[in-house]
């Protein structure tokens, strides 16, 4: 899809997350940081309410990786960061509201981030926005898929 004009202006800030996505070293990272502490923010509110903004952002995360592709010419920029925030309020979405678990997601969320490893990849060669964003939702069910599992063997809880 072809976006133009001022929208593609505004898409590509908030694929960036505005400057956020310049900083350096590891973009990516600093974007699932933001994503955890938002997410609890968020998720505070109930796991409802962090389910409806991770829809929307995902949504919006395809348009903006699309948009900054068009302007930039580059598929997956590491500038582009709301991928990493909407993988990573999938993987808290449900867990406990509590900070270890949190940290763990965080931990597991840069792990299948950066090693890409099995469907994770895959979801990567999609093409445009919707793969610059599929990888981070792949990475991020994974993760949660993961803490729920450890969760069930080791300490029982019931999600």
């Amino acid at each position: 899809m072809f976006i133009s004009g001022s929208l593609r202006s505004s898409l590509t800030y908030l694929a960036t997350l505005g400057p956020i996505g310049h900083l350096r070293p590891a973009p990516g990272t600093i974007g699932s940081a933001i994503g955890v502490v938002s997410g609890y923010m968020i998720a505070s509110y109930g796991a409802g309410i962090l389910v409806a903004v991770t829809l929307l952002v995902t949504i919006i995360g395809i348009l903006a990786a699309d948009a900054h592709s068009q302007a930039t010419g580059r598929k997956d920029a590491p500038e582009v960061i709301i991928d990493e925030v909407a993988g990573q309020w999938i993987a808290l979405i449900i867990l406990p509201l509590d900070l270890c678990w949190f940290a763990a997601a965080f931990v597991l969320f840069r792990f299948f981030d950066i090693t890409k490893i099995g469907p994770i990849g895959i979801a990567e060669q999609l093409s445009g926005g919707v793969g610059v964003m599929a990888d981070d939702i792949v990475a991020g069910i994974l993760t949660a898929l993961c803490l729920w599992g450890a969760g069930q063997i080791f300490f029982g809880f019931q999600i």
